[in-house]
């Protein structure tokens, strides 16, 4: 048997990937989010005026009914504005890094060695802006672990390489 040893490591040393400057989201992506939500928002205020017309019981309270909802609006974009701000994401030599989180941040970090596979998105109004989404797949998943929104289109198709050059060495 060889000879085996188990040294502790000082964590001190360790890298502290909270140092590592994040790069934003593109401004422009702020409009595609704002876009998004006022269709769907559009939508629920088209079935709940329909609904304020037809229940004869809500008639009454259709002024604080419409004021609570545009209340929980302006709420909703607030606070998406806050997860907007907060997301970056950054590439290192060995992983990358992707944060988000309005109360509690997050960060994720997938060294290269475990992406399996990269697949770059563009949604109908992300595309008019020309951005992109990068989706990278570790093992035993179906999902994607990190999903990197509001890139620009061509550095979106840089990363993309990137990555799939770095998995390529790993082969």
């Amino acid at each position: 048997m060889e000879n085996f040893s188990n040294e502790t490591i000082d964590i001190t040393q360790l890298p502290k990937f909270e140092e590592v400057p994040f790069l934003s989201l593109k401004k422009s992506y702020w409009k595609v989010i704002l876009i998004n939500l006022f269709i769907v928002f559009l939508l629920i205020t088209i079935g709940l005026g329909f609904a304020l017309l037809k229940i004869e019981e809500l008639v009454t309270y259709r002024l604080e009914i419409s004021s609570a909802f545009g209340l929980f609006i302006l709420i909703f974009i607030f606070f998406s504005n806050l997860s907007f701000k907060k997301k970056g994401f950054a590439f290192r030599d060995h992983d990358v890094l992707f944060r988000y989180g309005i109360i509690a941040t997050n960060t994720i970090v997938i060294p290269y060695n475990r992406i399996q596979h990269v697949a770059l998105h563009e949604g109908i109004v992300s595309r008019y802006f020309g951005l992109a989404k990068i989706e990278i797949f570790t093992a035993g998943g179906s999902s994607s672990d990190i999903e990197i929104p509001g890139i620009e289109k061509e550095q979106a198709e840089n990363i993309k390489q990137l990555l799939m050059g770095k998995i390529q060495k790993q082969l």
